[in-house]
């Protein structure tokens, strides 16, 4: 019995030492097991040398405004795709950084435009921003802009409010930098010179110089209105109605048959909404109204005829063209992307204007190594203000000679610099009428 208590101790005491020896061992190395997930997260040669892996470590985010939603979708459509392009050109890098676009959709509303700016720049982290379509969103949006100190870069607002905000301080709104589209009091003239010439001229003959006014509700569609009130009186011309209605309105029948009992010789007005603007057109031509329409903005969407048919002959409108090779080559690409026919008063101005912003991006880096708000907006005061930095066809514009804004936040208007021709439609083509060294036909009146 005592040896077999002795041989159970011996036992339990082996037992103890061979374990002892066994955790002092290192274990066996296990190959790890590789998932999916992580194989398809693990870096390439590429990816962990060079720039490419310095710029996927910085990011300058920038907001990009548009009517993605909403009557003015299809400008946000041009929009998105010229911005793309442009940003595709640069493959979304500047230096070390790489550039990501976050898309706010104004929905052509002040209100919604403005909640989404903000979140943008709270949630969504933007940094500067680019581009914008309807006033009334422009002079809503300052005030997000001025808050947060984020500089944005040539919204097309046109309306005089914005440079009167601008002017009253800088300091405050000037970052709301430059505008893609001037005061529409610098481009209406336009017409009214193209008229006058015409009835020097003896081209048009209108019984009496009688007009009416009309457009969306809007501060771009009172600006236009007003301004080319006031330009048709300085000449002479009875502003005998005036009519503004709703962005969203499509029906015009009542307002038409006014106009058409008034027996006015002009009538003269815009809309940004293609929807609302070619109704117009088109119940014009169905009540049978003679007078001579100003349409502008008729041509902003590339499908304008598909839209009014033969109702948009004779119509004026202000519309640039795709005059050169390199211009003519985007709308091409621009089709091919999109399927879209561009306009170059939205796809065209876009791109340009995206292509400038570019310029300062590039500017601002190569001036500080750093891309941030603040370096943005300097390069903004000290340079694009100025005029020392400018964007022309020489950095590949293809709507207009040469984007100047040393009188900010308007662009320089006038000959080799901004500047519109007038058009008169006819049966899908745009005829130009004015001015006289590119005019293709004389001024025709509604039978």
């Amino acid at each position: 019995m005592k040896f077999k208590k002795f041989g159970l101790i011996v036992l339990l005491v082996v037992l103890s030492l061979l374990l002892a020896q066994c955790a002092t061992q290192p274990a066996a190395p296990q190959e790890p097991q590789q998932t999916e997930e992580s194989a398809a997260v693990e870096p390439t040669a590429e990816e962990t040398t060079g720039e490419e892996a310095v710029a996927g470590d910085k990011v300058f985010k920038i907001g990009i405004l548009g009517p993605f939603t909403g009557p003015s979708a299809r400008t946000g459509d041009e929009f998105r795709t010229s911005a793309e392009m442009a940003l595709e050109n640069i493959n979304y890098t500047i230096g070390d950084y790489k550039i990501e676009p976050v898309w706010i959709d104004s929905q052509s509303d002040p209100e919604k435009s403005t909640r989404a700016y903000e979140e943008a720049i709270v949630q969504g982290g933007i940094q500067a921003g680019v581009l914008n379509w309807h006033s009334s969103v422009a002079v809503a949006v300052m005030e997000v802009t001025a808050k947060h100190k984020i500089p944005h870069f040539f919204g097309f607002g046109a309306t005089e409010v914005v440079n009167e905000k601008f002017d009253s301080d800088q300091a405050t709104y000037g970052y709301w930098a430059v505008k893609g589209w001037p005061t529409p009091d610098k481009l209406s003239q336009n017409y009214v010179t193209a008229l006058e010439d015409a009835i020097a001229a003896g081209t048009w003959s209108p019984e009496a110089k009688t007009a009416a006014i009309y457009g969306e509700d809007t501060d771009w569609g009172r600006s236009f209105g007003e301004g080319i009130a006031s330009q048709l009186e300085a000449v002479g011309w009875e502003i005998v109605d005036r009519q503004y209605f709703p962005i969203e309105q499509t029906e015009f029948y009542p307002l038409l048959n006014k106009f058409k009992d008034q027996n006015v010789a002009l009538v003269a007005g815009t809309s940004t909404a293609p929807p609302s603007l070619s109704a117009f057109i088109k119940q014009a031509d169905e009540v049978g109204l003679k007078a001579l329409i100003i349409a502008d903005g008729l041509g902003w969407v590339g499908e304008w005829y598909d839209l009014t048919g033969s109702a948009s002959n004779f119509v004026l409108d202000q519309i640039p063209g795709w005059t050169t090779e390199e211009s003519l080559k985007f709308a091409e690409d621009f089709k091919a992307k999109s399927g879209l026919d561009p306009s170059p008063s939205s796809g065209g101005l876009a791109y340009d204007g995206t292509n400038f912003f570019i310029k300062v991006l590039q500017t601002t880096y190569d001036d500080f190594g750093e891309l941030s708000s603040e370096n943005v907006y300097k390069t903004v005061q000290d340079k694009v203000w100025t005029g020392e930095l400018t964007f022309g066809t020489e950095d590949g514009a293809i709507v207009m000679s040469k984007y100047d804004f040393s009188n900010p936040p308007d662009p320089v208007v006038g000959k080799g610099f901004y500047t519109f021709p007038v058009l008169q439609y006819m049966d899908g083509d745009s005829i130009t009428i004015w001015p006289p060294e590119f005019q293709e036909a004389d001024i025709q009146a509604k039978p």
